[in-house]
């Protein structure tokens, strides 16, 4: 049986629990998480604060208290389980509380179904059920079972993420100065839509052919050039549009990585491919003209004002003082190759503006 309480602290707990305050029973519980299996003062029915929830079909406070530790086994004076509470709730007023209250608590302790009051009732007989209907030794065993799995799956999930992070860490799907392995030239594009045109010329002079007399004339072929001319149009809009929303897209990622490591105090080494290029696998002036895409060049102050803060940003010595600690030695002389290389790309963008 459990024992009576009457310290403030549990005073407290039972405010708590009365009017579902699950914020402040959470801070309580984390610092008196004894006080969870304590009966009622003198004068009431002996339920512990499990039993209180039930009472009260609050299955938020109930799975609460299940969290840090509640006992469902212990009984009240009827000999109750918190399960009986709740069965006779599921019985008095029917709706959600089933599937709300009673449900998750028995699937939490299944045991408890076998467990018998003073009057020789379990749970199952106050709501009317059969022991074939919830079977307290296999459900035990199954729910087991699912939370081994459901465990099993969220490791390989972590592993899984942690592996393509690693993997994808600073490199981008797709770059704008790496061409595809056959690109499709505007030439050849061309010759596609007027092949494909002709083809289906054809086909339609067959049909034509067959319906008509022999002796009737065909109209006039139709001219390919003001069709192709305004696809080419077209094509090259699109194009235009692509290469400056790749290269908008390069310069975001670009600002957002500077600011993560030159700014970050972390203590993990940084490789080669950690390191916020422009662009990864470009030249140092493709590198540079990433950097100034969307800075107007006749603008001389501010273009030269962002110039500078590039030379400062990518100076060898002071790339050195931020990040020289941190960066692994398998890559520290690729690194700071590329680092100088892309300074000195400033530096002549720089000599050029003044």
């Amino acid at each position: 049986m459990p024992v009576r309480m009457a310290s403030g602290y549990q005073r407290r707990l039972w405010r708590y629990v009365d009017a579902g305050r699950r914020r402040k029973l959470r801070r309580l519980l984390q610092r008196h998480r004894q006080a969870l299996n304590l009966g009622e003062a003198a004068g009431q029915k002996n339920r512990t604060p499990l039993h209180r929830s039930c009472a009260r079909q609050d299955h938020k406070t109930a799975t609460l208290l299940m969290k840090y530790g509640a006992d469902p086994f212990l009984l009240d004076r009827r000999g109750d389980t918190a399960l009986h509470v709740a069965a006779r709730q599921v019985a008095r007023k029917g709706g959600t509380v089933y599937e709300d209250l009673f449900l998750p608590l028995r699937n939490r302790c299944p045991a408890a179904m076998s467990i018998r009051n003073r009057d020789g009732k379990t749970p199952g007989d106050l709501l009317g059920l059969t022991e074939d209907k919830w079977c307290p030794e296999e459900r035990l065993e199954e729910s087991k079972m699912e939370r081994e799995a459901d465990r099993e799956w969220k490791r390989k999930l972590l592993g899984e993420c942690e592996d393509e992070y690693q993997e994808t860490c600073w490199r981008y799907e797709e770059d704008f100065y790496t061409a595809s392995p056959d690109p499709e030239t505007y030439e050849d594009w061309a010759d596609r839509i007027a092949r494909e045109y002709g083809q289906k010329r054809k086909r339609a002079a067959g049909l034509h052919h067959q319906q008509k007399p022999k002796n009737e004339p065909q109209k006039p072929a139709l001219k390919l050039r003001p069709l192709l001319e305004e696809e080419r149009l077209l094509y090259e809009k699109r194009s235009r549009a692509k290469e400056a929303e790749l290269k908008a897209a390069k310069r975001a990622r670009y600002e957002e990585g500077c600011t993560r490591v030159f700014a970050a105090d972390s203590p993990r080494l940084l490789s080669y491919s950690d390191i916020p290029w422009p662009c990864p696998r470009g030249t140092a002036e493709e590198m540079a003209a990433v950097a100034l895409h969307g800075v107007d060049p006749t603008d001389k102050v501010g273009y030269r004002r962002f110039l500078r803060h590039q030379q400062v940003l990518w100076h060898p010595d002071k790339f050195a003082q931020r990040c020289g600690t941190r960066l692994a030695e398998r890559d520290r002389h690729r690194i700071l190759d590329m680092v100088t290389a892309l300074s000195q790309a400033f530096n002549r963008l720089a000599e050029v503006a003044k």
